[in-house]
């Protein structure tokens, strides 16, 4: 039997319905659209959508978590994930988690387009966005520095796993912004694979060797960013600065 796929954020209370959860959604959407999200209420949500006030709690935390992914589980599915994955390389573990991330969002394109234009004009919810996004770079990276344990100084095995963690993130960040700015009309799935395939192209070869000796280590390079500069506009400009090098 193939998985109902469940609202982005909805809550699996028992006695709940998937589609007591859409409706509320759409609701919420459709008032958003309406009113604004500041001018919109749980109470006009509930009335909107015909459950009451209660039933809206069954389901969501917050009018914030209609909008939003359930980060909590899909952050528990992605650990889950990275606890069986111990014989694969360690990147394309971590590949094959944010793959799920894509994955949760391709389960209704119509919410996650909507969550997307929404969040776009408000910057609270852009904030907890991104504030989302550092979660799952925390977590590869704190995986990333489980594997690499004892290959490498600590301070190379803390940069590099930063960096990789985040180069996933951003790949993962790139291809599911494109998709999202498309309506999400298309299958995203082959680019997120071939954009993962260049992460591990190109930090793959090293991660699991030991330091080079003095003589053989490349040159220093050194990139300067502004503060607060998009973390995929790093990844960018250190790919650019290595290939320069």
């Amino acid at each position: 039997m193939s998985r109902v796929p469940l609202v982005p954020g909805e809550q699996t209370a028992p006695g709940s319905h998937p589609d007591t959860g859409r409706r509320i959604a759409a609701a919420a959407f459709e008032l958003f659209e309406a009113r604004g999200y500041d001018g919109t209420t749980v109470d006009a949500i509930a009335e909107r959508a015909g459950i009451a006030r209660r039933t809206f709690f069954r389901y969501f935390r917050s009018k914030d978590d209609v909008i939003f992914p359930d980060h909590d589980s899909l952050l528990a599915m992605v650990n889950q994930h990275l606890i069986a994955q111990t014989a694969l390389d360690p990147i394309e573990a971590i590949c094959g988690a944010v793959k799920l991330v894509l994955l949760s969002y391709l389960d209704d394109p119509q919410v996650s387009v909507q969550r997307y234009r929404l969040s776009r004009s408000v910057p609270a919810l852009r904030d907890r966005e991104l504030a989302s996004v550092q979660r799952y770079e925390r977590t590869f990276s704190r995986y990333l520095r489980g594997r690499l344990s004892g290959r490498l100084p600590e301070a190379q095995t803390v940069l590099r796993a930063d960096v990789i963690a985040a180069a996933v993130v951003a790949a993962h960040n790139a291809v599911l912004r494109e998709w999202l700015r498309a309506g999400g009309n298309y299958d995203p799935v082959t680019d997120l694979d071939s954009s993962c395939g260049w992460v591990t192209a190109t930090f793959g070869a090293r991660t699991e060797s030991s330091p080079a000796p003095a003589g053989d280590r490349d040159d220093v390079v050194v990139a300067v960013f502004r503060a607060g500069q998009p973390m995929d506009d790093v990844v960018a400009e250190i790919s650019r600065t290595l290939r320069q090098s």
